[in-house]
Formats: C-alpha cells, sequence, structure tokens
C-alpha cells in the first residue's frame, strides 16, 4: 500500500522569513524576549532603545540592526527620522514604556506628560510612519504591548493605566482604517511581568500601600490573578510571534489578555 503524503504542511521553522520588524524597548524585559522570539522566526530585527551599549549587543546576537532612540526626544522621532527608520518595517512592536507609583495628588504633571509621551504618543507616531510602506506592500502588523491595566484600573497609576487605555484606542482605530490595507493591528495585555521594571515597583507600592515590601507580590501584585505567579517574558513574547505570522491574518482589533485570569473577575 503506497503511503500517502501528510494532508497538514509542517509550518515552516522560519515564518517570519523575510520580514522586518521593529521592537521599541527591545535591549531588555518583555522587547528583549519579543526580539528573540520574532529574529528566531526568521525577521530581521531592528532593535529600538535608548540604551546604546544594550540596543548594540542585543542586535548584533540576533542579527539585526541597532537603533539607538529616546522616543520622548522631539527631534529623534521628527517625520524625515522616523521615515528612514521605518523604511521596509513590516511589524512594529511598540513596547517602551516606563512606571510611576504615587496618589493622583502627588503626581508630578511633568511626570504624567512624559509617560504619556512615551506610552501613547509615539506608539501614534512611529504607528503613522509605518502605514504608507505597509499599505504599499500589502502586508503589516501593528502590535502593541499594552497591560491588564490597558482593561482594568489599579490605583496610584494614573499615568500609566491612562496611556494604556489610549493604548487600546489607538490600536483599533488603526485596525480598522489598516484592514482594507491587509494591515492588522492588536494588542498584548499581560499581568505582572518578571521584568526589572516591575521589580523596580515593589518598593514604590510597600510605600504607598503601607505594607513590607516582601509582601508585594502576593497581596498587591497577584491578588487577582487565578495563576498566582509571574507572567515570563517568553510567554508573551510567543503571543506577539503569533500575532506577527501570516496565521493571524484575520485577527485585528484584539486584545490578548495573559493575566492569570485577572481580568475574569
Amino acid at each position: 500500500m503506497t503511503q500517502q503524503p501528510d494532508a497538514t504542511p509542517h509550518p515552516s521553522a522560519t515564518p517570519l522569513a523575510g520580514r522586518r520588524a521593529l521592537v521599541t524597548g527591545g535591549a531588555s524585559g518583555i522587547g528583549l524576549a519579543i526580539v528573540e522570539a520574532l529574529a528566531a522566526r526568521g525577521a530581521h530585527v531592528v532593535v529600538a532603545d535608548r540604551d546604546a551599549e544594550g540596543c548594540a549587543r542585543v542586535a548584533e546576537a540576533v542579527g539585526g540592526t541597532p537603533w539607538v532612540v529616546d522616543l520622548l526626544d522631539r527631534e529623534a522621532v521628527s517625520d524625515d527620522r522616523l521615515a528612514v527608520a521605518l523604511s521596509g518595517v513590516d511589524i512594529l512592536v511598540n513596547n517602551a514604556g516606563i512606571q510611576h507609583v504615587s496618589p493622583i495628588e502627588e503626581f508630578d504633571p511633568d511626570d504624567f506628560r512624559r509617560m504619556l509621551a512615551l506610552m501613547l504618543e509615539a506608539p501614534f507616531l512611529l504607528v503613522r510612519a509605518a502605514l504608507p510602506g505597509m499599505y504599499e506592500r500589502r502586508f503589516g502588523r501593528v502590535i502593541n504591548i499594552s497591560s491588564v491595566h490597558g482593561l482594568r484600573a489599579s490605583p496610584y497609576k494614573s499615568a500609566y493605566v491612562t496611556a494604556k487605555h489610549g493604548l487600546e484606542g489607538l490600536s483599533k482605530v488603526t485596525a480598522l482604517e489598516g484592514g482594507a490595507h491587509r494591515v492588522t493591528s492588536n494588542c498584548v495585555n499581560p499581568g505582572y511581568v518578571r521584568t526589572p521594571l516591575v521589580e523596580k515597583q515593589l518598593a514604590d507600592q510597600a510605600r504607598v500601600h503601607g505594607i513590607d515590601e516582601a509582601e508585594v507580590l502576593d497581596r498587591i501584585m497577584l491578588t487577582e490573578s487565578a495563576i498566582k505567579r509571574l507572567v515570563e517574558p517568553a510567554e508573551v513574547a510567543s503571543l506577539v510571534a503569533w500575532l506577527a505570522s501570516d496565521e493571524a491574518a484575520m485577527v485585528t482589533g484584539a486584545s490578548y489578555t495573559m493575566d492569570g485570569g485577572w481580568s475574569a473577575r
């Protein structure tokens, strides 16, 4: 009896071969994991970060391109510079972010403006620069690293929650405008991820809640989660890599939670 070939083709080990990706905040944390995941699947990755040393090291390790940039520098994100940086980019991952924990009445307005500029205005500018090329090539993936805080609020994080809620809206509008051009836009919404950004929050959270630092993880960060652990950066990266692939061509305007059940409440 002649053996029939498998009717289901085996997926390529490099499904993103020939694609060019740009990841902001790509030198560490979630961004680093995303860079590695996209590169492992064949994409050429532009590593964007203000940390020049880390940016160069990561780009060299994955055979990518470093882009040392401070997204809060108006000149650095001018139309001319972004046109060059986003040239040929098929996959844009807006990941760069910062955190500040403080009651609203004590929140420095300059910190509020800075956080919105980095986590909402900068993604808008990058999307704006990337879309014409994506439209021309009839392919594009905009992937915004939002947060469970893009869907839910927590006290003492007014700027972060505001920025992430705004990013959700930007992502949906991008999805609606880009659909006719085969450009998708989605958000990934993790809970607390095991990164330096989260680890730095422990002392701030302990201070504003009036508890010991050792109690923050169980009493504050994981109290709403059904699965009592931090999200790993590689888990976030795996979802991003799928959203970047051809398999996710019909996924757009969505927000994918990875929060251990937090938002199920």
